[in-house]
């Protein structure tokens, strides 16, 4: 069977899946706390018994993981610059799982700092939390 051209670039700029949408939408809420010291609305995105990687080793927990951050909130904005995200690919594991690839930036008024994060997504009732975060 021969598929039309056409029909072959349609498949493949098919809208995003509900999952992708979705985890997308809770970064952007996730940065936009960043960007204003709202600590609680960064934090949201992440599972209660979230697992953050750091090289000193493994915070457990949505509470550590906040007491990481805290110091550079400040209710206006954050001392370490304005952060944003570089989607570059989402992976869908199972059902109830996924996986994000993506560079954070954080801008500041005098420095650019720019890595790399690798978040594994669980779909808990009608949200998508992450369960890892790999952040270097």
């Amino acid at each position: 069977m021969i598929v039309p051209i056409a029909l072959m670039a349609a498949a493949a700029v098919a809208a995003p899946a509900p999952a992708d949408i979705a985890i997308r939408q809770a970064m952007a809420a996730s940065a936009a706390g960043w960007n204003t010291g709202d600590l609680a609305r960064f934090m949201e995105v992440y599972a209660d018994d979230a697992v953050f990687v750091t090289p000193k080793g493994l915070l457990r927990g949505k509470l550590a993981i906040a007491d990481k951050y805290r110091p550079s909130f400040r209710g206006v904005g954050n001392a370490r610059g304005t952060l944003s995200f570089a989607f570059l690919e989402m992976r869908g594991i199972d059902p109830r799982h996924a996986m994000l690839f993506a560079r954070w930036t954080l801008t500041g008024p005098s420095t650019t700092e720019s890595g790399m994060t690798t978040l594994v997504f669980e779909r808990r009732g009608a949200a998508w939390k992450i369960i890892a975060d790999h952040s270097s």
